[in-house]
């Protein structure tokens, strides 16, 4: 309703708001959809650096919800070193692009912002930092038994309702889906890049926390590969006026799964009807199947594996 008559620039403010943790992934996918809608490209180098930001989006929520899902095992010190790195993480986001969250950096066209070689050096050191201590901290957590007591066969959501849901993200994952939009629907600069997709069948807690870290492994290299051959050029263009009313969809892999952006131009360019989708909405029902057979007290153990978001879902 908010979106509908606003300009698209206006517009991708309000999708860069609609889950916070996800911002970079929602103004891209809003991004794509005007631009598809328009029939119009972003420069390569614009494409590079919006992949940037949603990779250290996806680190930097990872990093927060393995230190989490921890702490509800009473495991704190996984909290604090996991909250010390993913503050360095935003850290970085900031001196790079101006905002810690990385916030209205993506708009339609291109970018709001150019990445210097500060900037790149900056998110470099951050990376050899998370190289150096993360398989320290995973380490700590396979050799601490009360702490896999706590997550191993906990929660557990079967192959078979993730594949009934399609459910997307760590939580599809966790459970053997082999999906990932990154992957299954290959999108610039993802198309041309070099990373796995870590998939696991076991659907637990501690799956869907392994999930994670394995991601943020993979993200590290993906990064390494964008910082190491981002295209030279401008960050942006001038959208044109449409000619008439026009669609367009955006799909882009956030960290919590796919997000689905779809909008319908008028012929003056502003939006007409919109409707974007929360990967969310395929996992909330999952965590009723997740708690089910489980004690009370690990309630926010479960909960917080899924993380889902309260506001994509309430859309």
């Amino acid at each position: 309703t908010l979106m509908r008559g606003a300009d698209v620039a206006h517009a991708g403010r309000l999708a860069g708001r609609i889950s916070g943790d996800s911002t970079v992934a929602y103004a891209w996918a809003f991004a794509n959809a005007v631009e598809v809608a328009l029939g119009v490209m972003p420069p390569r180098r614009a494409t590079a650096l919006r992949a940037v930001m949603a990779e250290l989006e996806r680190i930097a929520n990872h990093l927060g919800d393995i230190g989490a899902i921890c702490n509800d095992a009473a495991f704190a010190i996984m909290l604090a070193h996991c909250a010390v790195l993913r503050e360095q993480v935003l850290r970085a986001a900031k001196l790079a692009f101006g905002h810690r969250l990385m916030m209205d950096r993506i708009t339609p066209g291109g970018v709001a912002c150019d990445l210097t070689e500060a900037g790149a050096a900056e998110i470099s050191a951050c990376l050899d930092e998370i190289a150096r201590v993360l398989p320290t901290l995973m380490q700590m957590y396979d050799s601490t038994a009360s702490l896999q007591d706590r997550t191993v066969s906990t929660g557990k959501v079967s192959q078979a309702l993730v594949a009934q849901f399609a459910a997307g993200g760590f939580v599809g994952r966790a459970s053997g889906r082999n999906f990932d939009a990154r992957r299954s629907t290959p999108y610039a600069p993802y198309d041309a890049l070099a990373f796995d997709i870590p998939v696991l069948e076991e659907g637990d807690v501690d799956a869907r926390l392994r999930i994670r870290a394995a991601e943020i492994e993979q993200s590290t290299g993906i990064l390494r590969q964008l910082l190491k051959d981002l295209p030279s050029g401008d960050v942006t263009i001038n959208l044109p006026k449409p000619p008439r009313t026009c669609e367009g969809v955006g799909y882009v892999e956030g960290f919590r799964g796919d997000i689905f952006v779809w909008l319908r131009l008028d012929a003056d360019g502003r939006i007409a009807r919109a409707h974007l989708r929360d990967p969310s909405w395929f996992q909330w029902p999952l965590l009723e199947a997740a708690i089910e057979g489980n004690i009370v007290a690990d309630f926010p153990l479960c909960n917080k594996s899924f993380n889902c978001s309260y506001s994509g879902h309430d859309l």
